[in-house]
């Protein structure tokens, strides 16, 4: 391994630890707003109904295969190399652009593994907080389409990534980080940077705070006028925001929040966005409102169920991004997480990596085939259900039909635990003389109640198929 490659995976583990021991980077916001707009709450509804999407992280930290963005941020949790000065990796970091050519670039190998899992839709990031533009924008020369991949004729990498899952059915969601640490208008060389905010005083210079706002509105134009339909705009980066919204659980983010606005105009903004797209979600995470359509608690499950629309996103390995000899999560273990949150009313949103080159690894093909099996059987129990008010007992979680008329009970096997000849739960009981099926399978299932639970045998036809299994489900009215 040579200097600069051993170099990388320290900080990748030194800023991953950071990140753990930090928490959530994005406190979730606790109020929720329904869109008043009856396109938008339509969208909202049929969006609801997909319940596993997949959101792709790639730039520039794909290259050295390290953790997105973070890096280039000076705060106290942040760790680097230490004989390098902060100056010399920004430029190194940057300077990155000039080395990344990803030419096997394969947007239809994603769309189709995503596809193979049962996903329904994907967000794709258009550009995170290092600035670095995965689309060809007009506003910054930093950008994949000018590099040594300019000349690809798949340069306009965010145009063929949308087609790709387009042609796959997909609801389709671009990020779009609202800091963008790359600008002279949000981070102005002038200035040191201290942590993830603008580094001047806006209300002492105006005209750079306006030419930012001014850059991200045509940014953001180019993407819902330029790249086709959009279902979703998905904007992270929460500490950009109103001053007015900034309350104590921003404050628990753990850095530094300043006393005056960072808003860039969000109603102006939206106004223009779904002009071009009737109907757009739109995402502008963990700042409560009307343009927080739904709320994204990352890397966590919320401990109880949530009344409004919301999503959980989570890696399957251990970082956004593509990281060398990252873990990645089991089949079971997604599952079992995806059962959870369909039944507490969310959706999960996982993410995924590619390599420098553009490709999926094998190993995340082989976890994305593994759970798509699963839900090729199973999905009817988690595609257009909502949440039930008793939605749990143990490993048993609780699923209804829209039209309230068929419930689903989804038990939690113990991973490469066998498969139990009977089962049992308590509450969401079927009515006596009901038929209880097993999905997926026509034998008729023997159950029974005993006071206040039901006991079911599982058929024998099923214990002979599978030694082990993530989950079943059972269908009843």
């Amino acid at each position: 391994m040579t200097c600069k490659k051993l170099i990388v995976n320290l900080l990748f583990v030194l800023i991953s630890h950071s990140l753990l021991a930090q928490g959530n980077l994005h406190q979730q916001s606790t109020q929720y707003e329904f869109p008043e707009d009856p396109l938008v709450r339509q969208k909202l509804d049929v969006w609801q109904d997909q319940k596993f999407g997949m959101i792709i992280h790639w730039g520039l930290y794909a290259v050295p295969g390290m953790i997105e963005s973070w890096a280039l941020c000076s705060e106290d949790w942040i760790s680097r190399d230490s004989t390098q000065s902060y100056d010399d990796f920004k430029k190194w970091y940057w300077g990155l652009n000039k080395e990344f050519n990803p030419i096997k670039f394969d947007p239809d190998q994603w769309a189709i593994a995503a596809k193979s899992a049962g996903m329904k839709y994907v967000v794709f990031t258009t550009k995170h907080h290092d600035g670095f533009n995965m689309f060809d924008t007009k506003q910054s020369d930093f950008k994949i389409s000018n590099g040594p991949f300019g000349t690809n004729p798949k340069a306009d990498v965010a145009r063929y990534v949308f087609e790709a899952f387009r042609k796959q059915d997909f609801m389709i969601g671009a990020y779009f980080s609202k800091p963008d640490w790359h600008s002279e208008y949000f981070w102005w060389n002038k200035y040191a940077t201290p942590d993830r905010n603008v580094n001047y005083d806006i209300r002492k210079n105006p005209w750079r705070w306006n030419k930012f706002r001014e850059f991200s509105y045509n940014q953001i134009q180019e993407l819902v006028t330029g790249y086709g339909k959009l279902d979703i705009l998905w904007l992270d980066g929460g500490w950009v925001r109103p001053l007015e919204t900034v309350n104590d659980e921003v404050r628990a983010w753990g850095a530094a929040i300043p006393e005056f606005s960072q808003e860039i105009d969000m109603p102006a903004i939206a106004t223009m966005a779904r002009k071009s797209q009737p109907g757009l979600l739109i995402v502008d995470r963990t700042v409560h409102g009307k343009y927080e359509n739904y709320q994204t608690p990352e890397q966590n499950i919320p401990a109880k169920k949530l009344d409004n629309p919301w999503e959980s996103c989570i890696t399957l390995g251990g970082a956004w991004g593509y990281v060398p000899n990252d873990q990645f999560k089991s089949s079971t273990k997604v599952i079992h997480s995806l059962v959870e949150i369909v039944a507490k009313g969310g959706s999960l949103l996982l993410g995924v990596g590619p390599t420098k080159e553009g490709l999926f690894l094998q190993e995340q093909i082989d976890r994305l085939v593994e759970i798509g099996d699963w839900m090729k059987v199973n999905g009817e129990a988690i595609y257009s259900t909502r949440a039930t008010d008793f939605y749990r007992d143990g490993e048993t979680f609780f699923t209804r039909s829209k039209d309230q008329k068929t419930t689903y009970a989804i038990i939690r096997l113990k991973e490469n635990g066998p498969v139990p000849a009977t089962v049992e739960w308590k509450g969401n009981l079927p009515a006596d003389k009901t038929e209880v099926k097993l999905i997926g399978e026509n034998a008729k299932l023997k159950w029974k109640k005993e006071g206040d639970k039901i006991i079911v045998t599982i058929p024998e036809s099923f214990l002979k198929k599978h030694k082990t299994y993530p989950a079943l489900a059972f269908r009843f009215q």
